[in-house]
């Protein structure tokens, strides 16, 4: 006797499993493959999205899930995915201890829209780019370095931030070697620096195997992920917590840095 599941699978249209498939698999992706595949991907992922992401976190990574679709199909999907996954796992590193400390994330962690549309706001720019081929052929591969290279240097600064203020030792301002407690804004540690570099290549990695860059367009997204994160911190340690300065946030230092190919390179 045939299971539920084998009874619908049975009962379902070849035809029109066929059409989902091929609209899945569209190049290059349309607006429609891409809200689909995002919809059946946030289904499937949906506990793994909860822990890491508020509920209206989940509708600002729906949108920006879809867009990356739309512009570079599953490869570049695959590596914000990475970006996710990667960063809620640094993000819930000693959650406890960090809570202790008044230094954690809000809400155990889970970030909302501020941190998705902060964290992802030079990449959207990118993918805009892409999909609507502003400047051309010439360009294409451009806003496809530097959508790599956003993420490579959001992943970098949030895994060397969580790290550090989970195993860092000594941890002192970037901009005068002063010793200050863990979580201060500016502020760097050995083991955090070390932690987010290594990120950064993980995820360059990431973005060579899948095709998004060659090796050595990986080598220049790491490279400027960590001149763009040590200009972040200067940046926070010299301005965010000076009077007439307090709206700077760290949201608003990320869409800086993470441009950093068009800036350094």
């Amino acid at each position: 006797m045939p299971t539920p599941i084998q009874a619908v699978a049975t009962d379902l249209d070849p035809g029109l499993v066929q059409q989902v498939m091929n609209l899945f698999r569209s190049s290059p992706p349309t607006w429609k493959s891409a809200f689909l595949s995002n919809v059946l991907i946030f289904l499937l992922g949906s506990r793994l999205l909860v822990s890491g992401l508020s509920l209206s976190g989940i509708a600002a990574a729906f949108l920006l899930g879809t867009l990356t679709w739309r512009a570079f199909g599953s490869s570049g999907f695959l590596l914000v995915a990475t970006f996710f996954v990667l960063g809620t796992a640094a993000t819930k590193v000693k959650i406890a201890q960090k809570e202790a400390q008044g230094v954690a994330e809000k809400r155990k962690g889970r970030r909302g829209p501020g941190s998705v549309i902060g964290s992802s706001a030079a990449g959207c720019v990118c993918a805009f780019l892409s999909i609507y081929a502003i400047g051309g052929e010439a360009f294409a591969r451009l806003w496809e370095l530097g959508f790599v290279a956003s993420f490579c240097t959001k992943l970098g600064d949030t895994v060397s931030s969580e790290i550090g203020k989970a195993y860092g030792k000594t941890t002192y301002l970037v901009t005068t070697f002063k010793m200050v407690p863990r979580g201060t804004e500016g502020a760097v540690s050995t083991e955090g620096t070390v932690a987010g570099l290594l990120a950064s290549i993980l995820l360059a990695s990431v973005g060579c195997i899948m095709g998004e860059i060659n090796a050595p367009e990986a080598i220049i997204c790491v490279i400027a992920s960590q001149i763009a994160n040590l200009a972040e911190s200067i940046i926070g340690a010299a301005l965010q917590e000076k009077e007439g300065f307090r709206w700077v946030s760290d949201h608003l230092l990320l869409k800086w840095p993470s441009f950093s190919y068009h800036i350094f390179f």
